[in-house]
């Protein structure tokens, strides 16, 4: 019988699909009692009985193992010659392993499989059931290629595949950034040197080409160059804009082929996500969320534990039951592809985050889908809802209808269904996607309609936090704050039947950026509030149920948030709150008089204010800053930020400020500033690195809620009106954002801005920055599907990480199996006896397998009535323990291994010492070699016993080696005496100081490298030279996260507390009331400026009091933010921070 079509990769050919209907004729023949026979596909291997249907759809998927050559439990006879058995064994082997993209055309075929090949108790159409499965022509023709180009080698002899070797040199150029023309000179290369029937590509056109049936491609639909409409559904073949009426193409004087105002390219949804659940590396991970994700009463650890998410389940519960169903985070953002060149362009993609995965992948780069590339040269603004139109259309149909999907890990075909859970954006983006305008008076959109705003000079600020104090707290009645009484209840929470009822008002204009369209400048009626629009995301049917719509971008906030505090700390022109129209401001609100201008000659007086450094002060604060080392990895160099000598920051990026408001200015500024003043900046800090932890508990949560507000309410105490721009507001609106979402890692905009960086790179083409981005991520993304399958070659799924502990040790004993890696040269070094014996009991004291033994011994120790067990233990037990080891190894006792033998007996005197080990993902270095480097990797904490903490620096690497060349890596540390009894430990303002100049524990100095944590040392201003601030560090590569099911984790964009509870945090009530607002040491600026002159000449002959109010069209505020975050990203290339992509 001909079995030749096992050997087939492609089993959708007639060869194939006729050898499985000769072989299920035969296991017709061989049913048991049960009308069932045994599978002899990849999976089953004939130990698994099933229907004559299963087993024939498992021949299809995975297919027929390849070395069931004799078909005995199917009715084949023995006598089958042996000899050649062998040798089609032998060859269907070397067959079976000699491509791995085989793997995954199996992964994409089998949806056609399924879809194609139907049982004979199913089929409708009579169709003959031993005739091949028909199958639509244009896939079958697509995938009938791929398989022949896996199956054709690319040279005779050659064991890669065609297919095969162009994704490898493909991944390779991607993964390494290569030119194209570096690529085309590599191929012209290979194809010089290998065979003449060599079937290489000849360029990279030829190579893409080649891919392209791999990737899921995109849709180009033309728009109107106003931003009116798409040339889309029944406006696809229309030469006019519908709104508008502007040509639908460029001016072309030429014959030449029509050239399209502009173009949206669209990548469809649907298709993506089912190829998450075609891949069998994918779709287990596709229901994480539900079936490996371990819930805990009152944390949070992921979005599913938010009460957003809760809340939708409920809703919709026929939803909730399918795991597979898909929720998605939607994320937009413009950028200026151009980078640094002064051209202002911004083009906007849309991003869809599926958080089904484990957090570890969900905000990967991989993991995540462009779907729409809204083209520039201009924003869309709040015309974005035109091009967001296919997406919102294809959200419809996935969750009216869903789409059949086949799931590998179930082997199944299921209807998929999707939802947005809520948008990523910062807050200018927040105005175009929600419909509510985040300008003027109304900018918050939770408070809404109940926003606490007034008119100042120049801008609007947004005080009036003491509303959410509780109603009989002392200071709504204080007049310090603002000039008045706080009366008004905290704004009411708005549902989505609240805010539809709001738009009903609202009177929706013409789209378009067209000059001639009246619309665009129209002025809102009262009644319309800040509403410019009903989001097109009300067409989904649950948008309007959704406990949170649109995200507050925690990023962006606490970058404004610092920016505000650290200009006005330091006055830097510019940055600065506290300018000349802020002392205006306090006049004009009759509150802290002696920080108004005072007449001086022709000019005035400036009296210096208490939150203000002296110039002295910034050049000491901007050394400490100068002077901090990070860890490695842990955030850029802030230090280049810094101009000493003059006392200014400039340059920070976002991850700067978030590192710069969170871990240093608590340490820096407290030498400098009143305790008032310093206290509530600090409560700031630690509510920051709460909120930001990766793991938060919901009565954490509630207790920074009530505290940012009496945070504020000290800070509009203490600085001007002028710092509490809208950013700052938003801050009391996060915790709550927090307990609905879950942490803010999976809803801010630092991987978004990782993305972009990344796209800004992949233009080539400057005259067509869409079209390069478009086919380069196509591409991309098709290489990062094909390298999951790849395992003889680094991809950016196997590739090890930088700090990478250095391969999986063989070793059963806890104590020889630590994964280290030590880093530079070995040096040889003897230990003396002395400190051999002090090792080896330690490395005996921490093993877990001992302890048994331990416990024995302090039995026997206690029996023979010793004194000091502890000390007479240490001295007699390695002793005893290598006796009673080797008496039972000698007997050759089970339970002693080899191991446990190698233990037993003393180490080695010699030794090797190394200047650095990485331990747990995380690098050490030696205080002495760390001592020559920009980032400090020396610091070491061992928890202790009752929260106490041993602290101290890495002196040496020591490796430790046993007989069988079994071997224990140890730390040896210079430790800090920080002896609670001793007092020289200080607590202040959460911080912890410790004394360096005294030692510890200097003859027990030895530590597992494995027990290690690292720490990082600030300088103290306060307390001198001789004490250091100690910080400890969470790793961004580093997860703690339970599962049902235990799995490893890669790495986090950005720096983050662990867990809100581990962040000691209380909030401090002073009695501000005696609060100094000026300091009377320093001698007040004297201003020149006649303009200034006139304008308070003019406040006073105002009688009435009168301010000026300027119209929401002239309010900076929103100039500021996106003059200082949304230039930073085009000019300063921000959305690729080196800090947070290592």
């Amino acid at each position: 019988m001909d079995k030749s079509w096992m050997r087939l990769g492609n089993r959708l050919s007639n060869e194939y699909l006729a050898g499985v209907n000769s072989f299920m004729e035969l296991a017709k023949l061989c049913l048991d009692e049960n009308n069932e026979v045994r599978c002899p596909c990849r999976n089953c291997q004939n130990a698994f009985f099933q229907s004559l249907d299963v087993v024939e759809s498992h021949l299809y998927l995975p297919g027929i193992s390849a070395s069931y050559e004799r078909w005995i439990f199917h009715g084949e006879e023995l006598d089958i010659d042996k000899e050649g058995d062998e040798t089609n064994t032998s060859e269907l082997e070397e067959e079976e392993n000699d491509d791995e993209i085989n793997t995954m055309l199996e992964d994409l075929c089998a949806p056609m499989s399924f879809e194609n090949h139907q049982p004979q108790d199913e089929e409708e159409d009579g169709m003959n059931h031993n005739s091949s499965p028909q199958m639509h022509n244009k896939d079958s023709n697509k995938f009938v290629g791929m398989l022949n180009e896996a199956q054709r080698p690319l040279f005779h002899g050659c064991k890669l595949s065609l297919l095969n070797f162009v994704v490898k040199l493909m991944h390779i150029k991607v993964l390494n950034q290569w030119s194209n023309k570096s690529f085309n000179m590599l191929l012209e290369l290979l194809n010089d040197v290998f065979p003449k029937d060599t079937a290489l590509p000849k360029s990279t056109y030829d190579a893409k080409k080649m891919l392209s049936e791999l990737g899921l491609g995109y849709e180009a639909i033309h728009a109107c160059k106003y931003d009116c409409a798409l040339f889309w559904k029944e406006h696809e073949f229309a030469s006019r804009c519908p709104e508008c009426d502007e040509p639908r193409y460029k001016p072309n004087a030429g014959k030449g082929k029509k050239v399209p105002q502009k173009v949206l390219r669209y990548f469809p949804l649907k298709t993506r996500l089912q190829r998450l659940f075609i891949s069998r590396h994918t779709a287990i991970d596709m229901r994480w969320h539900s079936e490996r994700r371990v819930e805990v009463e009152g944390v949070l650890r992921h979005p599913a534990d938010g009460e957003a998410w809760k809340e939708f389940d409920k809703l919709y519960p026929e939803f909730m039951r399918d795991p597979r169903n898909v929720r998605l985070g939607l994320a937009t953002d413009g950028f200026n592809p151009f980078g640094n060149m002064h051209n202002s362009y911004s083009m906007w993609p849309v991003i869809l985050v599926q958080y089904n995965m484990p957090p570890w992948k969900c905000m990967k780069e991989p993991f995540m889908m462009m779907s729409l590339l809204i083209p520039g040269p201009h924003a869309p603004g709040r015309d974005i809802d035109i091009y967001l139109r296919p997406l919102v259309d294809e959200l419809k149909e996935l969750w009216e209808v869903g789409i059949d999907t086949f799931d590998a890990y179930s082997g199944k075909i299921f209807s998929l269904r999707a939802a947005i859970m809520w948008t990523i954006n910062d807050f200018p983006a927040y105005g175009n996607l929600s419909g509510w305008s985040t300008k003027g008076y109304k900018a918050c959109p939770t408070c809404n309609e109940n926003t606490s705003s007034q008119g100042i000079r120049s801008k609007i600020c947004f005080m009036g936090h003491r509303r959410y104090l509780p109603p009989n707290h002392p200071w709504r009645k204080s007049k310090l704050h603002d000039g008045k009484w706080e009366i008004q209840p905290p704004p009411k929470k708005l549902s989505g039947d609240d805010i539809l009822k709001q738009l009903e008002f609202v009177r929706y204009g013409k789209p378009g950026k067209h000059p001639n369209n009246k619309d665009r400048k129209r002025k809102r009626t009262p009644n319309e509030l800040n509403w410019s629009k009903k989001s097109i995301f009300f067409e989904l049917e649950y948008w309007s149920k959704l406990k949170i719509r649109h995200n507050l971008d925690v990023m962006h906030i606490e970058k404004n948030v610092c920016d505000n505090i650290v200009g006005t700390l330091l006055n830097i022109e510019g940055k600065t709150k506290d300018t000349d129209k802020a002392r205006l401001d306090l006049q004009d609100m009759k509150i802290r008089k002696e920080l108004h201008l005072q007449q001086h000659g022709t000019g005035f007086l400036k009296p210096h204010a208490s939150y203000t450094l002296t110039l002295e002060e910034k050049i000491k604060f901007c050394k400490f800053l100068k002077s901090v080392k990070f860890p490695d990895g842990y955030a850029s160099n802030i230090s280049n930020c810094v101009r000493e000598n003059e006392g200014k920051i400039s340059g920070l990026k976002t991850h700067d400020c978030h590192v710069l408001l969170q871990q240093l200015l608590p340490v820096g500024i407290r030498k400098f500033l009143r305790k008032e003043v310093c206290n509530a900046i600090v409560e700031l800090s630690c509510f920051f690195q709460k909120l930001c932890s990766r793991t938060l508990n919901t009565s954490d949560l509630e207790k920074l809620e009530d505290g940012i507000v009496i945070i504020l309410c000290k800070l509009e105490r203490i600085f001007p009106p002028a710092l509490f721009d809208v950013m700052v507001h938003l801050v009391v609106h996060l915790p709550e954002e927090a307990k609905l979402g879950g942490p803010v890692a999976f809803r801010w905009m630092y991987p978004i801005e990782r993305i972009l960086g990344r796209y800004k790179r992949y233009v080539k083409n400057k005259a067509r920055p869409e079209g390069s981005i478009a086919e380069a991520y196509i591409v991309n993304e098709s290489l990062n599907f094909c390298s999951m399958y790849l395992y003889d070659i680094e991809t950016r799924f196997n590739r090890p990480d930088r700090n990478d502990n250095g391969g999986t040790p063989t070793a059963c004993l806890s104590i020889f199996s630590q994964n280290t890696r030590q880093l530079g040269r070995a040096e040889p070094k003897l230990l003396s006896k002395q400190e051999i014996d002090r090792v080896h009991w330690y490395i005996l004291n921490n093993c877990d397998e001992v302890r048994q033994y331990l416990d024995e011994h302090m039995e026997l120790l206690q029996r023979q009535n010793h004194n000091d067990l502890e000390r007479k233990q240490e001295e007699l037990f390695p002793q005893w323990f290598a006796s009673h080891i080797k008496r039972l190894y000698n007997q050759k006792d089970s339970v002693v291994s080899k191991e446990l033998y190698a233990l037993a007996c003393k180490p080695d005197f010699r030794v090797f010492s190394y200047s650095g080990c990485i331990v747990n993902g995380v690098r050490f270095l030696v205080l002495e070699r760390d001592n020559c480097r920009t980032t400090q990797n020396s610091g070491v904490m061992v928890p202790g016993d009752e929260n106490f903490n041993f602290f101290g620096v890495l002196c040496d690497v020591v490796e430790v080696i046993y007989i069988f060349d079994y071997r224990v890596t140890l730390f040896q540390c210079n430790w800090y005496d920080n002896n609670p009894n001793q007092k020289r430990t200080v607590e202040d303002y959460h911080l912890t100081s410790i004394n360096v100049n005294r030692n510890w524990y200097v003859d027990d100095s030895y530590i597992l490298a494995i027990q290690a944590q690292q720490v990082f040392y600030m300088d103290d201003l306060v307390l001198g030279p001789q004490w250091k601030v100690v910080q400890k560090v969470q790793h961004r590569g580093i997860w703690d996260i339970p599962e049902k099911d235990d799995n490893g984790g890669t790495e986090q964009e950005v720096f983050q507390e662990n867990e809100s509870s581990d962040i000691n945090w209380t909030i401090q009530h002073e009695d501000l009331d005696t609060h100094v607002c000026h300091r009377g040491d320093v001698a007040p600026d004297i201003i020149e400026n006649s303009t200034l002159q006139i304008d308070v000449e003019s406040l006073n002959e105002n009688t009435n009091g009168v301010i000026y109010h300027p119209s929401e069209d002239e309010d900076d505020t929103w100039n500021e933010y996106y003059t200082e975050d949304e230039k930073s990203l085009n000019s300063q290339d921000d959305s690729d921070d080196s800090d947070i992509g290592k």
